[in-house]
């Protein structure tokens, strides 16, 4: 066995063929972490000239010249082989020491424990325990409220038609869907140009939900590195609006919209005035008698890498949702899109509130109505690699605690 730098190229063809392949450990995050100040590393275990395993790494300085490396969504390879395991792991560790790193960050695309659509472990279904304890013997913590997903909820596709997938959802589901068709809730793909209608939308959202919002720029490098590659989608879902203020599809059906609907959409329209005036807003007014718009409802981004399809990022506008149920319309274009194109998963990706049931909150309930089952996922380890510093920057950061 010999462990050695890799080629992009040779990483990017062993990665495409692993069982444990993730867009995290792809050439093109490796690049937008390049541009973001960090070092990138293609590194592998090879056998016979044969690669077993690889990673691709970054690392960043962080104290006192020292720096972190992590392998985001990595690596790549069986963790229950324990001689494997053992080889690459302490190959890592002498080489990261050599370059001046001090701690190590994993998160493999490596699922531990098969469960169900309620979390609970699936009898004789897989347990990966075995991994877990390989890497605790070789030194590796485990890192609780990491920023990669310990739960994750997914859809086995399994060839299954459109409609065979929509008779698994539950029926509250299955009527929002139905609701915002009727409603005239259309999707469509957005250019880079108008990412800035998917920001507006995600940044709101963060402020109700709590969460840090990408800033725009993450965004706009993520369309350049995966868009092209056709590796990525970012959608919009949108309804049409009139001076009336019904959509488009209400009017068709004899304009029985609810007062209150119409009466926020009438204000939204002077707004949407008044941006076009501006012309910085998405939508195009015309001023006059008559009015129309596009309105923006609901916006997400999804990855297209391998095997599966990820729910990556969204926003919805919140004084839309009931009424329109946008949100709902949009997982099932992108459900559908899957099928069609023989994606093997749909994945939702990180829930909460897992294993702790009184913890759950309102996305894992909205994921769980489109069937599937929870993913619980090896999970976020770090290991010390230089010990001594280590230990410094741990009892450093206790007393900036206080």
């Amino acid at each position: 066995m010999t462990f050695e730098e890799i080629t992009e190229e040779e990483f990017r063809d062993y990665a495409k063929k692993s069982p444990y392949k993730s867009f995290m450990q792809t050439p093109e995050i490796a690049k937008h972490r390049e541009l973001n100040g960090w070092t990138v590393y293609y590194l592998a275990a090879k056998h016979d000239g044969k690669i077993r395993a690889a990673s691709m790494l970054v690392a960043k300085p962080t104290f006192l010249g020292k720096s972190t490396f992590i392998a985001p969504g990595g690596p790549l390879l069986d963790f229950e082989d324990q001689p494997l395991t053992e080889y690459f792991v302490r190959s890592l560790k002498k080489y990261i020491k050599s370059h001046n790193g001090y701690v190590l960050h994993i998160s493999p695309y490596y699922e531990l424990t098969e469960r169900d659509r309620h979390g609970d472990p699936v009898p004789n279904g897989f347990n990966h325990q075995e991994a877990a304890k390989n890497l605790k013997n070789l030194g590796f913590f485990e890192l609780k409220n990491a920023s990669q997903p310990k739960y994750m909820y997914a859809v086995d596709l399994n060839g299954k038609t459109p409609e065979e997938l929509m008779k698994d959802f539950k029926s509250n589901t299955r009527g929002h869907i139905r609701k915002a068709e009727k409603m005239g809730v259309k999707i469509r793909e957005l250019k880079k140009a108008e990412l800035g209608i998917f920001k507006d939308i995600t940044e709101k959202t963060s402020h109700r939900r709590d969460f840090t919002d990408q800033p725009l720029k993450y965004y706009e490098e993520m369309y350049d590195l995966f868009v092209p590659r056709k590796e990525a989608l970012f959608l919009l879902a949108e309804a049409s609006i009139d001076s009336k203020g019904f959509g488009a599809q209400q009017r068709e059906d004899g304009g029985e919209a609810e007062k209150a609907t119409s009466e926020t959409l009438l204000r939204r329209r002077e707004q949407e005035e008044r941006s076009a005036a501006r012309n910085d807003g998405p939508a195009q007014a015309c001023r006059g008698s008559s009015f129309s718009a596009k309105l923006p409802l609901s916006a997400a981004m999804f990855m297209l890498y391998g095997d599966e399809v990820v729910y990556l990022f969204s926003g919805s506008d919140e004084k839309y949702m009931k009424d329109y149920n946008a949100q709902y319309e949009l997982q099932w274009y992108m459900i559908k899109y899957a099928a069609e194109k023989k994606f093997k998963r749909y994945n939702f990706y990180g829930i909460h509130g897992l294993p702790d049931d009184s913890q759950k909150d309102g996305v894992y309930e909205f994921k769980k109505g489109f069937g599937g089952q929870v993913v619980e996922m090896i999970g976020t380890w770090e290991l010390p690699v230089d010990h001594k510093f280590y230990q410094l920057k741990k009892f450093l950061k206790k007393l900036k605690k206080g």
